[in-house]
């Protein structure tokens, strides 16, 4: 192994959910390890797994741009909202750009809301990358405000969502139990000659008990009713798609991704779910550059028993431990079940018990590199750095 002295060390967190982005986490950890180790090396790689930071992720990892556009928030109020560009004639969207949680303060999280909520501005997003000479749309399916099956976002892609009366249905995933027939005459036609992959980093179906309404709903606002009726809707709504477009979503595993939304593209868009981690792994050539480190720092919001099923911190480990390279692993906090993840790494540091209350991003930051010094100090002490 190289000496410590010049040690290349690659940084590849992603986002402290609150209080920073996956780009601003790299910079942390990276900046507080210059200061005690001025002449190592640094590769910064801001990861994502379909949620916020996926396009920063992807542009950092690949260059290109980011563009705006006009769309609706979930509760069809105007906002600008953005997406990537990258080589390759590829696009990055995150549906929680126009549609996400992120645009909703918490007393707007309610069971009518919910009911209401739009995925609207996210087919304006695709809407309006389809202006440029695009192959490839991924879709990054975290952090959505949404219950409505993608049931917006075909309407903004010239699909006619209709009721027994021929009328357009209303916003909202509840309209769909009156959802009689879907009219794909008027839908886009570029989309046929775009390839799609939703980027997601969970599995659950559309509908039922692990489905979208009843895992995720009460994050947006739903209640037991409201629970209740949502997954009514999308189920009725699975049965009119594969009516209507020969396509069977009620057991895709990760339809239920996103509100629904995992449902709405393959349906609509043909699209293959993903892994997000793997897509942002793959583009940014993760193993490759894991292969050019001595160390590798990882970090996620929370280490707990959902690391070690596809989160971003877990590809990062995996990585690592095929080429041989000792991995830390910095997290806000440790929750219930992380020790099922403990063996991925060969050091983890927490930065605090998560009794409290979230840090603001200057202090997130300076904890971060704090927290990274200690874990390579006893790296050191233990002579697994040499």
């Amino acid at each position: 192994m190289t000496s410590t002295a010049n040690l290349r060390v690659l940084v590849a967190p992603q986002e402290f959910k609150g209080t920073l982005t996956a780009v601003e986490a790299a910079n942390a950890i990276a900046g507080g390890l210059r200061r005690a180790h001025p002449g190592w090396r640094f590769d910064l790689l801001p990861m994502a797994d379909g949620g916020p930071g996926t396009t920063d992720a992807l542009l950092a990892a690949l260059g290109g741009d980011k563009h705006t556009a006009h769309a609706h928030d979930p509760r069809l109020w105007p906002v600008l909202a953005s997406w990537g560009f990258l080589p390759g004639k590829r696009v990055v969207i995150e549906c929680a750009a126009a549609s996400g949680l992120l645009r909703l303060s918490p007393d707007e999280l309610t069971p009518e809301a919910v009911r209401r909520a739009s995925s609207l501005g996210t087919g304006e997003l695709i809407l309006a990358a389809l202006d440029y000479d695009i192959e490839e749309l991924i879709i990054g399916l975290g952090g959505s405000a949404t219950n409505d099956g993608g049931a917006g976002m075909a309407q903004a892609l010239g699909f006619r969502l209709l009721d027994a009366r021929g009328e357009s249905l209303r916003p909202g995933g509840a309209t769909l139990g009156d959802l009689d027939h879907i009219d794909a005459s008027g839908a886009h036609p570029l989309l046929t000659h775009v390839r799609c992959v939703g980027a997601t980093d969970v599995t659950n179906p559309l509908c039922g008990p692990q489905g979208a309404s009843a895992v995720y709903g009460p994050q947006k606002g739903a209640d037991a009713a409201a629970i209740a009726e949502l997954d009514a809707a999308l189920s009725h709504f699975a049965a009119v798609i594969k009516r209507d477009l020969g396509v069977d979503v009620a057991e895709r595993p990760g339809a239920g991704a996103a509100g629904g939304l995992g449902a709405g593209l393959i349906a609509f868009l043909g699209a293959e779910l993903v892994s997000g981690a793997r897509v942002v792994a793959e583009a940014a050539d993760l193993a490759g550059r894991v292969q050019q480190a001595d160390l590798v720092i990882t970090g996620e919001g929370r280490l707990d028993s959902q690391t070690a099923y596809g989160k971003t911190t877990q590809f990062v480990a995996q990585a690592a431990a095929q080429a041989g390279r000792p991995v830390i692993c910095l997290t806000g906090s440790l929750g219930e079940g992380y020790e099922s993840s403990k063996a991925l790494f060969s050091e983890i540091e927490p930065l605090s018990d998560g009794s409290g209350s979230l840090p603001s991003a200057e202090e997130a930051a300076a904890q971060l590199a704090s927290a990274s010094e200690r874990a390579v100090g006893r790296l050191l002490d233990r002579g697994i750095l040499t």
